[in-house]
């Protein structure tokens, strides 16, 4: 026979609002003994709680929407982990929805989580997104972007990392150990991401007097394929370069890849740096020197920052901004 919250109060002698105010953690006017009570109660009974009545009551389901664009990429389970662990700590639960990169996907799990009435929700934007944010301006959810800036008038906070300083501080490395050709092969220039790194990567040059060379920059995915491609796309045009920077490293160990089937050796004759600091980084061979970025922080302070909007309105409008950190390891 199913436990209730009325069987609950029955037999701590307490009212049904006592056990509700116990259970949803509002019970600083109840005294010690009579929440242990009704605790030890809970427990003995093995009592869960109707979290769709209880919703109904709190205007709160306790969860949050994670909307990200590519699981595959290994930057991003971390990233998730980081999210999952702090709502557990926060006594939330996450609905996980990963778009492939496709605005319509993304439109579609958008709408999708504001059905399933999630208290919030953190979003990294497609790549692809070239059409603007217009599904999402008359989201009424609080929402904290995470990873990608993009300028939407309703988000409540932002969790970033210092994409420039990050590229600028990669490439005047790469300067300082004696690359003087330097391309960047890029994720699409829709992203804010791939601007600050862009200018990063420029900033880079000028403070060691090197021109920038547009043929060195080539815009293209954020995907391992484009490491391959970009790399064809570099000898075929007879382009000379000494190193490369790569958008991430999924890219960067596709064009290491590239490079070894076209006869070159890394670092002597081709220099590659990579972004993010995904675990097979230190893997491959030789191991790639790359900008760590700290995704699992970025995914646990997203769900702290919003958590911290659900339960205290007046925080919002916050810019939290992370710092990388240049790994270096041998292919350099």
């Amino acid at each position: 026979m199913k436990i209730t919250i009325k069987d609950i109060a029955n037999e701590a002698g307490v009212s049904i609002a006592t056990v509700s105010k116990i259970l949803n953690k509002k019970d600083d006017n109840i005294s010690e003994k009579t929440r242990q009570k009704v605790l030890a109660i809970i427990k003995e009974k093995n009592y869960i709680p109707n979290t769709i009545a209880r919703s109904l009551v709190t205007k709160q389901t306790k969860t949050i929407g994670l909307v990200i664009p590519d699981i595959t990429n290994p930057f991003f389970p971390e990233l998730v982990r980081g999210a999952e662990d702090c709502a557990s700590a926060c006594g939330y639960n996450i609905f996980f929805c990963n778009t492939d990169d496709k605005i319509e996907k993304e439109e579609k799990y958008i709408n999708m989580l504001v059905e399933k009435m999630v208290d919030g929700i953190i979003f990294t934007q497609s790549a692809n997104n070239n059409e603007g944010f217009n599904h999402l301006s008359q989201i009424k959810k609080p929402m904290v972007l995470i990873d990608r800036d993009v300028d939407i008038p309703n988000i409540k906070g932002k969790v970033l990392v210092d994409n420039f300083n990050g590229a600028c501080e990669g490439v005047k490395y790469l300067i300082k150990s004696g690359y003087k050709k330097i391309a960047f092969i890029s994720g699409p220039f829709s992203t804010k991401t791939s601007l600050d790194r862009l200018e990063g990567y420029k900033k880079a040059l000028e403070e060691n007097n090197l021109l920038f060379d547009k043929e060195l920059v080539l815009e293209g995915e954020y995907k391992e394929e484009w490491g391959n491609k970009a790399i064809g796309i570099l000898i075929r045009n007879k382009i000379l370069f000494d190193a490369i920077f790569c958008a991430n490293d999924i890219i960067a160990l596709s064009a290491m890849k590239s490079l070894k089937e076209a006869g070159m050796r890394i670092p002597q004759d081709v220099a590659v740096l990579g972004y993010d600091d995904i675990y097979m980084a230190k893997l491959t061979d030789p191991a790639l020197t790359t900008i760590r970025q700290p995704n699992y922080e970025m995914g646990y302070e997203a769900v702290k920052l919003l958590v911290e909007i659900l339960e205290n309105e007046k925080v919002e409008n916050t810019l939290i901004r992370l710092n990388t950190e240049l790994v270096i390891r041998q292919s350099t």
